[in-house]
């Protein structure tokens, strides 16, 4: 497998061509996405050179974009992220949870993304408490985080909301905790049912509101019996709702999260070759147990379905529901703490206890055998006297320049 390949090589390769037989087809959100990440870190968007006083090494670094939908910009902000989440495990099992729409809601989704999207967190995070505080499910106030996905394996559109909930609650009168039967959240037929009313409930008001737009081959579904007779006919179909096997563990918790909040449509790593006619890339093919395949489309293809899945402005991809949400996370979370430390055991919650807070003097960092060099100083001599200047940005390329005369003509 060919190493070091990116998105943004699609990109920079193919941009121009695809830019000039789709103009009609790119919207501005789109066609931004495109120029941040065939930006990100080239002189285009400047940068800074460190050159060392002392041997004259010199080390030239660009840029990022900084944009969600760039594979290269999301490391510090998932690690800040997941690190913020790692403060709030709970010491119990956790439970994935997938609410997936099907195909014909979808293709309602791709031309309303804001509106429909929304919806759909609100009926999945809606669904889980109500089945939750149901006295013969689990009867408990639960919460969660809810990540929404837009493309599958082969990066086509299909939005899904996976989440990630604790395997308990608090009771109606917050004075206890209330944990789920072991292995076992939730009844999936039980939330498929109540997720697709919920939805549809949802989606008739937005359209009844004027909130949804429909072009192409849905346009029909404008005429409210038209539209009303899709509904209805979405009812009688079943919608999966896919609950996975509990996490092993926080590890397993926190090795999820850091995969896959942070990222839109493919990653960097899965790339396997790219050429004038060409991208290839892995992929999993599901109906074959997972197994690990190879896909291949041509260039422009490629870049359509990556652009499938630009969010709109401002839409927040990560959400928390229950118990987690933003406006009492802190002191629930404390209250949960302290209602799971009264229900353990008394030895099995010393042991806990003191594992937690005792300094552990069996795994004790050793120093370093040998020098390392300071994270600032110079990777051939070892000085710290270096020399920080910066680099302006790059002259606009050309076609650039074409492309917002002919926007500002068109405004």
């Amino acid at each position: 497998m060919a190493g070091g390949l990116e998105v943004a090589d699609v990109f920079r390769r193919h941009g121009p061509a695809f830019r000039a037989t789709r103009s009609e087809h790119l919207d501005r959100d789109q066609r931004r996405v495109m120029g941040a990440i065939e930006a990100c870190r080239t002189a285009a968007l400047g940068g800074h050179v460190r050159r060392c006083a002392d041997c004259g090494h010199t080390a030239i670094a660009y840029n990022s974009c900084r944009n969600r939908h760039c594979p290269k910009c999301q490391g510090a902000a998932r690690a800040a992220w997941v690190a913020a989440r790692c403060a709030e495990l709970l010491p119990i099992p956790y439970f994935h949870v997938v609410f997936t729409l099907p195909a014909p809601v979808g293709a309602i989704a791709f031309q309303n993304k804001a509106v429909v999207y929304a919806i759909l967190f609100r009926a999945a995070a809606e669904t889980l408490r109500v089945i939750a505080a149901d006295p013969r499910h689990l009867g408990a106030e639960i919460g969660g985080v809810a990540v929404l996905h837009s493309w599958g394996q082969a990066m086509q559109h299909h939005p899904h909301v996976h989440c990630i909930v604790p395997g308990g609650g608090l009771s109606p009168d917050r004075t206890r905790w209330i944990a789920c039967k072991p292995g076992f959240f939730l009844s999936v037929k039980v939330l498929g049912r109540l997720f697709r009313r919920l939805f549809l409930e949802r989606l008739a008001a937005a359209f009844a509101d004027g909130e949804l737009r429909f072009f192409g081959e849905l346009a029909p579904l404008a005429e409210p019996r038209a539209f009303a007779a899709h509904c209805a006919a979405l009812r009688r179909i079943d919608w999966v709702i896919y609950a996975k096997r509990p996490f092993g563990g926080p590890e397993q918790v926190l090795a999820y999260l850091g995969r896959y909040t942070h990222r839109v449509a493919i990653a960097n790593s899965r790339l396997v070759a790219i050429t004038d006619d060409a991208v290839s890339f892995l992929w999993k093919d599901y109906r074959q147990q997972g197994r690990h395949k190879v896909m291949t489309l041509e260039p422009a293809e490629f870049m359509r379905r990556f652009l499938l899945h630009v969010l709109p402005p401002g839409f927040h991809r990560i959400r928390h529901f229950g118990f987690l949400a933003n406006g009492h996370r802190a002191a629930r979370l404390a209250l949960c703490r302290q209602l799971l430390a009264q229900a353990v055991a008394g030895r099995q919650g010393e042991r806990d206890t003191k594992r937690d807070t005792a300094p552990d003097h069996h795994h004790r960092r050793e120093p370093p055998r040998r020098h390392e060099p300071e994270p600032d100083a110079c990777p051939d001599c070892g000085s710290l006297s270096l020399i920080l200047s910066a680099l302006p940005r790059a002259p606009p390329h050309p076609a650039s320049l074409m492309e917002r005369g002919s926007k500002n003509t068109q405004s």
